[in-house]
Formats: C-alpha cells, structure tokens, sequence
C-alpha cells in the first residue's frame, strides 16, 4: 500500500508558476503509473496529468497541455507537477494518487493552489 503526501500549493497570481510534490512511502511506488488530480469547490476531481512509472510517457488534461509538466523520481518516491501561466480556473485542492485507477484508500490531504485574479 502507498501513503501519498501533497505539498507545494500556495495562492499566487494569474500568470504565475508553482510546482508541486508528492512524496510516496511504499516499496512499491516505481511499479506504478501516477497522476495527479483537482478538485474545486463545488466540482467533481478531475485528471490533471500523469506519467508512467518509467517516465517514458506523459499524458495531461486538456485544459494544462502546454502548461503543466509532470515528473518523477523514482529513487527518491517523489512525483512533481511544474504549473506555468497559472490561470484563476487552476484554483483547486490537487491529488496526487496511482493511475489510471486511484485506490480510494490512498487518496491524501491534497494540497490547496489558488490563483488570483
């Protein structure tokens, strides 16, 4: 099982950049695709980004392509997502979690970015 700890969020101005951490414990963690996710007030989560666990591949939602880059390292259990040209609609708490299927048991705190306008 994977413990998931989000952090990196803050508020910040449209245009702005941020970059985000997931720090996994779990042996396992190389073996698994990861993604990160948002949610906003009143919405349901939605995919944001995500890579496979040999970083080989990268897929992102269309509404960060171009915007957001996802990584990881697996020596150190850490998966990133690097947010460019932040936009108010970026506003949400962000997950990270296994993809394409996140156990529900594994979902963490999450990490708050809100963008100003």
């Amino acid at each position: 099982q994977v413990q998931l700890v989000e952090s990196g969020g803050g508020l910040v101005q449209a245009g702005g950049s941020l970059r985000l951490s997931c720090a996994a414990s779990g042996r396992t963690f190389s073996n698994y695709a990861m993604g990160w996710f948002r949610q906003a007030p009143g919405k349901e989560r939605e995919f944001v980004a995500a890579i496979s666990w040999s970083a080989n591949s990268t897929y992102y939602g269309d509404s960060v392509k171009g915007r957001f880059t996802i990584s990881r390292d697996n020596a150190k259990n850490m998966v990133y997502l690097q947010m460019n040209s932040l936009k108010p609609e970026d506003t949400a708490v962000y997950y990270c979690n296994a993809f394409p299927n996140p156990p529900s048991h594994s979902w963490g705190q999450g990490t708050q970015v809100t963008v100003s306008s």
